[in-house]
């Protein structure tokens, strides 16, 4: 009988070069209702997943040619299988091995000899998250928003197809080449950061929304000194700071501002505060006055 909440649709990729291990998890998984999927090597596994996505991939990290954390990590470049959780199963041990998992993108990671009722809990786990992940992104993708997620590194995660066309107008070329661990780092301390082949587009950093994953808003910028970079350099603001008050000069309500730099209005609230003290004014007329004269000037 299946277990409770099983679900008969769901595909396991199961990646073991041990037969033994292969019958074993096959048996047990097709008992429970899963659909199973058998590589007995990496290369097997990229093209089976290729072909027929899982909700979830069993990995033996130590097989010959191509290993378990290899095979990883090319799952993982690949957009398509990105959002598919990956779950180590290994005789391995030591700690480096452990960090050497989660590093190349493993979920999880479950020492053998494998114990069935631990395996199925831990997949529950992670094919809810994964899930939940994935309808949140494709909820963004249909906002029109531009919007792209990178890693502590700033490598580039995800993008929504928004983000890609504006990078990329209609090709298909790499929008991204390299990563953005720059740009990042410069975001983090609140300073403007700008695409590194194109000055014309910047970036904003929206917040961290994993433990090593931070999403960023792209947008146009009308060359090296925009109006926001002016209020930046001329008052001592911060990156965000600048935004918000270039939006209040222009005539946005606290609640509008929220909305354009995806901020809760609590936030903009905040940032005015700040800059209000930052400027010597009282209120949000006089950093109007302020923000236009600076801006007046500098043209």
């Amino acid at each position: 009988m299946p277990c409770d909440g099983a679900d008969p649709r769901r595909i396991v990729l199961v990646v073991d070069d041990s037969p033994e291990t292969i019958e074993f998890l096959t048996t047990a998984l097709e008992e429970q209702g899963f659909t199973v999927l058998v590589a007995l090597d990496g290369g097997k596994a990229i093209a089976i997943a290729r072909r027929i996505t899982p909700d979830v991939v069993l990995l033996d990290a130590v097989m010959p040619g191509m290993d378990g954390f290899e095979t990883c990590r090319r799952l993982k470049q690949d957009a398509s299988l990105a959002h598919v959780p990956v779950i180590f199963m290994t005789g391995l041990s030591e700690t480096e091995h452990i960090v050497h998992a989660f590093a190349v993108g493993g979920v999880d990671y479950v020492t053998k000899p494998v114990v069935i009722e631990q395996i199925l809990a831990r997949m529950r786990v992670h094919q809810e998250n994964a899930r939940m992940t994935r309808a949140a992104r494709l909820a963004l993708d249909t906002t029109g928003r531009f919007l792209l997620a990178v890693d502590g590194d700033g490598t580039v995660r995800w993008m929504t197809p928004q983000a890609r066309r504006l990078l990329t107008g209609e090709g298909e070329a790499d929008p991204l080449p390299g990563a953005l661990a720059g740009e990042l780092q410069r975001l983090r301390r609140g300073e403007a950061a700008r695409h590194p082949g194109n000055p014309g587009l910047g970036f904003a950093l929206l917040g961290q929304i994993g433990a090593d994953e931070f999403l960023l808003r792209l947008s146009r910028v009308e060359g090296d000194e925009t109006d926001a970079a002016a209020l930046r350099d001329g008052f001592g603001l911060t990156a965000r700071e600048a935004e918000v008050l270039l939006w209040i000069a222009r005539g946005k309500s606290n609640r509008d501002v929220a909305e354009i730099l995806a901020l809760s209005p609590r936030t903009v609230n905040k940032h005015l505060e700040t800059i209000f003290r930052k400027l010597g004014v009282e209120n949000r007329s006089a950093a109007t006055a302020s923000a236009m004269n600076l801006l007046a000037e500098r043209r």
